[in-house]
């Protein structure tokens, strides 16, 4: 390819890589990667949003649904840094997206060029590669580094900027490669796997934990092959969720309490050992115990993980395994059928987690229904739950209303749920339902919001109308910041900055803004309201008035 700008010799890279979209918000130092992708063949789509956060999350959504490297461009300066938590959100949930920033230009460095600021030491933290391309000679390949760098495991973001003058300047002629090469599956140690075979073979009661990364890595089906071969009983974590469907007799998700305090090995897979699961201490009344100090009763635990760098160092492990998670599993199940491992040792431990799963599910039925008035959350999910079909995106942005999807929705299909992370960021929602509308064209994509949550990204509802993207978001508002006020009232008596907006018109804005809404008052009009969401294709809003005086019920803070 010869080039007439060095937006074209970066976008004639990004095509190989697959990249379909660009997510952006306009800016003159990047106008040539605009001009390269709309000339290069075939073009790449440019969806520009309202706030440069957006436009990260909505390329960090893509990099979890689709597998594959995503794409943000971002302008200089403040471009860059308003990208940043989309950015740390995608350094924490090991999504590979790639994000291109403009910089002032070189020849006016250091005089105080328009937006100039040094880059990369600011997201360096939180990306695996922070750098700027040196010259054009070097675009070409300083793209192609950034790209294979975000798709090798441990899998996360690379940030790169370009000097504006080189950009715009004229640039070599780039190779003609068609094909980019995959990343080199990592081989896990033989002796790793027979340790934990070992320790398999001794359970009585084991319990598998599967995460995001089992998703990101591509060894969802090797995973559930696992588990059903030795009959293991399943909790998932993020991502993990929806390789095992709704009612698996293996999923005991809905049992995890009971699961983690009697476990006597705990094997997670694709996941650190973090707060949500009790920093890696399970079994005999376990939590809260100093890391890596055992009691009598606890469980043992194994980690398996997609790198060395994402095996967990601050509590012991009683194995552990890295490489590529399809080859681990299926190499854990070749080594058990051989050393013997049978399920029978713990079939009534498994068949004890299975009733309890069953008996928790069949507990929510009367507040699924409820009649309440105020509206109960939990009516919500009920209803939801009547519209969603098989193949649905669910996407959670939000603190106490979005804590109830993450127990009560469960996704029939893996790739089918995304949320902010363990990073726990607020504002992902309208980026992550761009990108599964385009992801996923002809799913249903839900977006959940939480009052609080609405007021990070709503005006990107602006950026569904323009592009038409139809999305079904619902906000449940209760008028606070529901996963502060509660705690607050209990450990004070009282509560400061924790009120919002009773009945805010959250369906007005997106109204305004092109869109389609409603406010909902009773529970009876749930149902209609989801149907007619659902109907539309168009975005639409459904503002749910929900009792604020109800909080999701939590049984530990993570600290």
């Amino acid at each position: 390819m010869n080039p007439r700008h060095g937006g074209d010799a970066v976008m004639s890279v990004v095509r190989r890589y697959g990249v379909e979209t660009m997510f952006t918000l306009s800016g003159g130092h990047v106008f040539p990667l605009y001009d390269g992708a709309v000339k290069t063949d075939p073009p790449v789509r440019i969806l520009d949003t309202r706030h440069e956060q957006t436009a990260v999350f909505a390329a960090e959504g893509t990099a979890r649904l689709t597998r594959r490297p995503a794409l943000a461009v971002l302008t200089a300066g403040p471009g860059i840094t308003n990208g940043i938590s989309g950015i740390t959100t995608a350094h924490f949930n090991g999504s590979p997206v790639v994000v291109l920033g403009g910089r002032a230009p070189q020849a006016r460095w250091g005089s105080g060029a328009l937006q100039e600021l040094d880059h990369p030491p600011l997201v360096a933290p939180v990306t695996k590669l922070a750098t700027t391309a040196q010259g054009p000679d070097t675009l070409a390949a300083d793209v192609t580094k950034a790209f294979d760098t975000a798709a090798t495991p441990h899998r996360g973001p690379v940030f790169l900027d370009f000097y504006m003058d080189h950009l715009f300047g004229p640039a070599p002629e780039v190779p003609d490669e068609s094909t980019t090469a995959a990343p080199e599956r990592a081989e896990p140690d033989p002796e790793a796997l027979a340790a934990i075979v070992a320790l398999l073979r001794e359970a009585r009661r084991p319990v598998l934990v599967l995460g995001s990364d089992v998703w990101m890595d591509g060894a969802d089906e090797a995973a559930r092959a696992f588990a059903e071969e030795l009959r293991l009983p399943v909790v998932a974590n993020g991502q993990g969720r929806g390789i095992f469907p709704p009612g698996h007799e293996l999923l005991v998700t809905r049992a995890r309490s009971k699961a983690f305090r009697e476990a006597d090995l705990v094997i997670v897979a694709g996941t650190p050992l973090d707060f949500r699961l009790g920093y890696g201490s399970f079994g005999g009344g376990s939590g809260g115990r100093p890391p890596g100090e055992h009691s009598g009763g606890a469980a043992k635990v194994v980690h398996l993980a997609d790198s060395p760098s994402q095996l967990a160092t601050h509590t012991l492990t009683a194995g552990a395994a890295a490489g590529d998670l399809s080859l681990i599993f299926t190499g854990l199940a070749t080594a058990a059928g051989k050393a013997g491992v049978t399920p029978a040792s713990y079939a009534l431990w498994a068949g004890d987690l299975r009733d309890a799963a069953r008996a928790a599910v069949a507990g929510d039925a009367e507040l699924l229904a409820s009649p309440a008035d105020p509206i109960h959350p939990m009516r919500l999910y009920g209803e939801l739950a009547k519209v969603l079909e098989d193949d649905a995106v669910v996407i959670g942005d939000g603190g106490d209303f979005v804590s109830y999807a993450g127990k009560y929705v469960e996704p029939k299909r893996p790739g089918g749920w995304l949320d902010p992370g363990p990073y726990g960021c607020l504002g992902t929602g309208l980026g992550y339902a761009a990108a599964a509308r385009i992801a996923r064209p002809s799913s249903q994509v839900v977006l959940l919001l939480g009052d609080g949550a609405a007021g990070f990204s709503l005006m990107d509802a602006d950026t569904l109308v323009r592009h038409n993207l139809p999305v079904v978001m619902i906000v449940g508002n209760n008028g606070a910041w529901g996963l502060e006020k509660h705690p607050m009232q209990m450990l004070y008596g009282y509560d400061v900055a924790a009120e919002l907006q009773p009945e805010c018109r959250y369906d007005e804005v997106v109204r305004a803004l092109g869109g389609v809404g409603e406010l909902v008052t009773r529970p009876e009009q749930l149902g209609p309201a989801l149907r007619r969401a659902f109907d539309s294709g168009a975005p639409y809003l459904v503002n749910v008035a929900t009792d604020p005086e109800i909080a999701y019920p939590r049984s530990t803070t993570g600290v």
